[in-house]
């Protein structure tokens, strides 16, 4: 399946790399100006985009208000796996809207026992938690394990811990940057939540150091994104595992960017032949249309939760439910997964070839990589910001990295369009 058009960016032909000074060309002398002049002045300054403002989607690319086309090489950080307005998804939440959106969870509705049925059965789980964003999935599946050390494992009150993994990334809520590495997460927002043991990410051997009696669970990512795309060593994954049935604690998988099909499987964990406790799941569970996330897991240790005790009046609503079953029904047939491992195979050995020449690694798996830009050359964003200029949008993460996630609907040809561009940017002769 490939996206709508295969035309050529309208930028894409741009030449002169290595030269990354073209920024100014993005928005230039047009109409996003008064866009980017209201959002300056009345949003609040908590990101700092690429001045493109979008104005039509469809598929793997998008346009501007001033009619320039781009490839997303993005796709909102996985919450766009299946490509902008994806017509599936579209019919489903166009269908939904006709009928019903909002009942808060005081009644039934006749879409939230369907998905979650189908949900559990696509994850090869028990037991199902709707919510809507992923930090409230995170935060939902930190209260949960905590609840489950309690009243099962016997923890004395209030000392339950939760070991967590350095340079991760799990939201933005006060108590996810209360273990964050990140200064940038953290500065100002103190006083932190206690309760988390930070270990290094990959070093499974600290990990078994820091469980004790009083954890309840070990939240870790099968591959850390915001950190750069960061593959785990080879066992990482099952040595925790093990650790936690030693133990007896749980393992939570932050699945909300690599899951649902990412890097070429349904869950990351599956790389290693790993079951977690609790999955948290986001992002491309909403299809591109809407905010909805999930905990997924055990029966016994989401069975933990009794009425009142947790909710949320948007959480698995009728619509965000008839738009998840889609979602659910489109990867029970393997195939973004399959077109993810196969794209990402091309998309892994072309972005290996510029090793050495503006690169210092590639990291991933699947549609997902994480390219290390070589010391003393343009900064993530000066690369980002030339890219835009050719008609490719993508972000950098820790300054340094370019990340690269296409849609997996992209086709091959799209994809070695905007594979071109980021060669010719990066080339040092």
């Amino acid at each position: 399946m490939t996206s709508a058009s295969t035309d050529t960016p309208a930028a894409a032909g741009a030449s002169g790399a290595p030269d990354v000074s073209g920024a100014a060309d993005i928005s230039g002398a047009s109409g996003a100006a008064e866009y980017l002049r209201l959002d300056e002045q009345y949003g609040a300054h908590n990101y700092h985009p690429l001045p493109v403002v979008i104005a039509e989607a469809d598929g793997a690319r998008v346009t501007d208000v001033d009619g320039r086309h781009y490839l997303d090489f993005l796709a909102g950080y996985s919450a766009l796996n299946f490509g902008h307005r994806h017509p599936r998804l579209v019919a489903a939440a166009t269908e939904q809207l006709g009928r019903v959106t909002l009942t808060s969870r005081a009644f039934h509705h006749d879409q939230f026992g369907p998905f979650c049925r189908e949900l559990a059965e696509l994850t090869g789980t028990e037991r199902v938690l709707p919510m809507n964003s992923g930090a409230e999935a995170v935060e939902s599946a930190i209260k949960i394990a905590r609840k489950w050390a309690y009243e099962v494992k016997g923890v004395p009150a209030e000392q339950a811990e939760i070991v967590v993994a350095g340079g991760g990334f799990h939201g933005r809520t006060t108590t996810i940057v209360s273990f964050s590495t990140d200064e940038s997460a953290r500065g100002g927002f103190g006083p932190f939540t206690p309760g988390f043991r930070i270990t290094p990410y990959g070093d499974a051997a600290a990990v078994e150091a820091a469980i004790s009696e009083r954890t309840a669970a070990v939240l870790v990512e099968p591959l850390q994104g915001e950190a750069g795309v960061v593959v785990p060593p080879e066992g990482y994954l099952k040595a925790v595992r093990r650790s936690c049935d030693e133990h007896g604690a749980l393992l939570i998988a932050d699945e909300i960017q690599s899951g649902l099909g990412r890097t070429g499987e349904l869950l990351a964990c599956e790389h290693e032949g790993v079951r977690a406790d609790l999955y948290t799941l986001g992002k491309a569970l909403g299809g591109g249309i809407l905010p909805v996330s999930a905990v997924v897991g055990r029966d016994d240790v989401l069975g933990v939760l009794r009425p009142g005790e947790h909710g949320s009046t948007f959480g698995g609503n009728p619509l965000a439910c008839a738009v998840g079953r889609e979602v659910v029904a489109m990867l029970a047939t393997g195939e973004f997964q399959r077109r993810s491992r196969e794209l990402g195979a091309h998309l892994h050995a072309r972005l290996g070839e510029l090793v050495g020449r503006g690169v210092t690694e590639v990291r991933g798996r699947g549609l997902w990589a994480g390219v290390q830009l070589a010391p003393g050359g343009p900064t993530g964003r000066e690369v980002s910001e030339a890219l835009a200029a050719r008609g490719v949008l993508c972000k950098e993460t820790q300054d340094t990295t370019l990340r690269i996630a296409p849609p997996l609907v992209i086709g091959r040809d799209e994809l070695d369009t905007g594979l071109d561009a980021i060669s010719e940017v990066l080339h040092q002769e």
